[in-house]
């Protein structure tokens, strides 16, 4: 079967939000340049609205601690999807859960399944040091399986997503002016790639005082909000979306913003998918494993200082470093990150 004959194409990235926002180039580009297919995304219900403005894509939500869970479930999933009438599979997460769904394909059908190569040897020899060099992207391992299975997709010629309109109630919270918007996500899921929140602080607080920026604070779980509520506090030019609009209302926000800073983290592939410029600090991972916003300027990286501290990247997700380790983010001062809001403004 040729790609002009695959019309159906089930894409499979479950988890997690930074992974699955960096599909999003790759199926614009997917859809763009073959108008003629539809794809369904098989990824948690809570990431649909990141897919909401890809042509002929749909989400289907498996439901993996109910009717799906174990591998009974899985193949009870896998003769709903069958019945989607699915002409070819890519797999973007090549885990356990999209290896056994790999099988009972393979077993009962001859649809064309593609999974990710995640190059693990070449992800473990840079964190060994023992060759750093920039690694493949992982939006072109995902641009990969696509043309596995007769879908090559050209990363240069890829239209982003456009502003998108923010409601009149988002309108009303943040007192819509003439300021530049700055936002800041300052968490991430590894104490390894977040910034010290006192000197994150610090950066809130000076452009605070410049009175040229509106500062919004992005975050998630309770504990989150209570923080940046101090902040929305202390700092009358700063203001804390977090738990404040839904997820479809928050991405309608960044796609507004001037600037978004962040850390390796979702925030800052979902801010590069509408084309905001976004500056990332780098604690003990780093670029070259693959994971940089897609086509942002690459000296929008504010990186930890390896001549100090070698052994970066310690770890591809920034869960693991070594003692000694621990303030590897402070060799990136206020000031340093200031300079680059700066210049990424001008």
């Amino acid at each position: 079967m040729n790609a002009v004959n695959k019309k159906h194409i089930l894409v499979i990235r479950l988890s997690a939000m930074g992974d699955v926002a960096m599909t999003l180039p790759i199926l614009l580009g997917l859809t763009q340049q073959y108008p003629h297919i539809k794809i369904t995304i098989l990824t948690r219900g809570f990431f649909e609205p990141m897919f909401s403005k890809i042509p002929n894509a749909s989400v289907y939500e498996p439901d993996l601690k109910g009717k799906h869970k174990g591998v009974v479930g899985l193949y009870k999933l896998h003769k709903e999807l069958k019945e989607l009438k699915i002409d070819a599979i890519a797999d973007l997460h090549n885990v356990l859960r999209s290896n056994i769904l790999k099988f009972y394909f393979k077993k009962t059908s001859e649809i064309p399944f593609s999974q990710i190569d995640k190059g693990r040897s070449e992800k473990k020899a840079l964190i060994t040091n023992k060759k750093f060099e920039q690694l493949k992207t992982t939006h072109q391992r995902y641009a990969d399986v696509f043309q596995e299975l007769g879908f090559k997709i050209n990363l240069n010629d890829i239209e982003l997503l456009k502003k998108t309109s923010i409601t009149p109630t988002t309108q009303k919270i943040l007192e819509v002016d003439t300021k530049k918007w700055i936002g800041i996500a300052p968490y991430a899921a590894f104490k390894g790639k977040m910034y010290p929140l006192e000197l994150m602080e610090t950066v809130v607080s000076e452009l605070n005082n410049t009175g040229k920026y509106k500062v919004i604070l992005f975050g998630g779980g309770n504990a989150e909000k209570i923080q940046l509520d101090i902040w929305q506090n202390k700092y009358r030019n700063c203001i804390n979306m977090t738990k404040r609009v839904s997820f479809d209302e928050e991405l309608a926000l960044i796609s507004q913003l001037d600037l978004m800073l962040a850390m390796d983290s979702g925030n800052a592939h979902i801010a590069a998918i509408y084309n905001i410029p976004t500056v990332t600090i780098w604690g003990v991972t780093h670029p070259f494993a693959g994971f940089y916003p897609y086509n942002q300027n690459a000296t929008n990286a504010l990186l930890a200082d390896r001549k100090k501290y070698p052994l970066i990247p310690t770890s591809i997700y920034g869960n693991k470093f070594p003692k000694g380790y621990e303030k590897v983010m402070e060799t990136i001062t206020p000031e340093m990150v200031l300079k680059k809001i700066e210049q990424v403004l001008r």
